[in-house]
């Protein structure tokens, strides 16, 4: 059997057996698939990923762990009619709340939303198994398999523990003074927190939308003009609407997640991971200029991202297991100290035609997270336009609020041009 505990960063994101957390990601494609190709490219897809031939079981009372499975379960695929063009929004809404903890039922599920010559294709997967780089993949692996059905994937085996990626040298002993320092003084700043019974128990929602074209590739253009980047634009786009749509209640910061790969070469882009490391980034002169504020944020994402040490995280992180259910709790309790955490997972990679469809557009993924402040928002680049999914809970940040939100951003990027 082959198993591996949880990592703390995996565990936070599994929350609880009662607590899905959800990841959502849509293609929308033109042309006509075949079931028993959908069917095949699942098989071979499940035969390459371990986690997606695992479970997760108790191994005690407070250690979840990945159990890889010899015969488990086909991934499932579920076929809807298609009806509307906000089909697959409706559907990725529920799927948020559908968990994944029936055994020998793997840790994916497959909606084909089947229209006569349009049809979406969305993967499910909880969050505590992949990053918005994992999700990709396997939707990229999906649609090469539904071109070519006798493609071959290639396997690799379940990493055994955050020490399959420390680096030449590290010596946990020097480190294990630091992580026991840590681990002091978070158990007494859990101690001094205020225990709060709030929580969220409106509805969560997602909104979405799309730049064009032109007004993409405009934007792009300036940006490079500039040299500044377009995520560094849109966290100072989304501050400023924060700061212009809730006032004194804004906090004039974002937590930006980066992919881990850039720092952990060992995480292969085609592999499955669950955690990104985050960068918080804020408007510290709050000028009215949203180019300008971008500047300072693009000087302040790189600074920060050359003190990342990933690694050291994942380990420091392996040291704070006996606090993780007082992180869950703060982290459903407490409104944070940002405004938003905004993923930006650029331009995606995949081929827009394939020799029987074409793959029309694909739509961000999306979220629900448990916690009190669940303001979310993804973005993605394809076919040269910009998608975006925000999402956050009618209790935290009321819904016409969002709309506001997003307006504003709308409008702060056009004056941009």
């Amino acid at each position: 059997m082959i198993e591996r505990k949880l990592m703390l960063v995996e565990r936070i994101m599994y929350v609880d057996p009662e607590t899905p957390l959800n990841c959502v990601f849509t293609a929308k494609i033109q042309g006509k698939i075949a079931e028993e190709h959908i069917r095949n490219a699942l098989a071979k897809i499940q035969g390459k990923h371990p986690l997606l031939r695992s479970v997760i079981e108790m191994m005690d009372t407070k250690h979840p762990h990945f159990v890889v499975k010899e015969g488990m379960e086909s991934i499932p695929l579920q076929i809807v009619e298609r009806k509307t063009e906000q089909d697959w929004l409706i559907v990725s809404e529920c799927e948020w709340y559908h968990p994944f903890s029936k055994d020998n039922k793997p840790l994916a599920r497959l909606v084909w939303i089947k229209g006569e010559d349009v049809s979406e294709l969305l993967w499910m997967l909880p969050h505590c198994i992949c990053d918005g780089t994992s999700i990709v993949t396997l939707m990229r692996e999906l649609l090469s398999l539904l071109d070519n059905p006798n493609q071959e994937l290639q396997p690799y085996p379940l990493f055994k523990s955050v020490n399959d990626f420390l680096p030449q040298g590290f010596d946990p002993r020097k480190k294990s003074r630091k992580a026991k320092r840590y681990l002091l003084l978070a158990r007494l700043f859990f101690f001094l927190q205020r225990k709060s019974r709030k929580r969220n128990s409106g509805k969560n929602y997602a909104i979405h939308w799309k730049l064009d074209t032109e007004t993409t590739v405009a934007l792009t253009k300036v940006c490079k003009m500039l040299g500044i980047s377009v995520h560094a634009v849109l966290c100072s786009a989304f501050m400023q609407a924060f700061r212009e749509v809730r006032g004194k209640l804004a906090k004039n910061k974002v937590i930006s997640p980066v992919d881990i790969r850039h720092f952990i070469p060992e995480i292969k882009q085609d592999h499955m991971f669950a955690f990104a490391p985050t960068v918080e980034l804020s408007l510290k002169k709050r000028k009215e200029n949203i180019l300008a504020n971008a500047n300072a944020i693009k000087s302040e994402l790189s600074q920060k991202m050359e003190k990342v040490k990933a690694w050291e995280l994942l380990w420091m992180g392996e040291q704070m297991h006996p606090l993780v259910e007082r992180m869950i709790t703060m982290l459903k309790s407490s409104p944070g100290g940002h405004d938003i955490t905004l993923s930006n997972m650029g331009k995606i990679q995949m081929p827009n035609v394939y020799k029987n469809f074409t793959l029309e557009t694909l739509y961000s993924p999306t979220v629900a997270f448990p916690w009190l402040n669940s303001n979310t928002l993804v973005t993605t680049t394809f076919n040269q336009q910009m998608d975006f999914t925000f999402m956050s809970n009618e209790d935290f940040l009321p819904k016409e609020e969002a709309i506001k939100i997003k307006d504003k951003v709308i409008g702060f990027l056009a004056l941009s041009l």
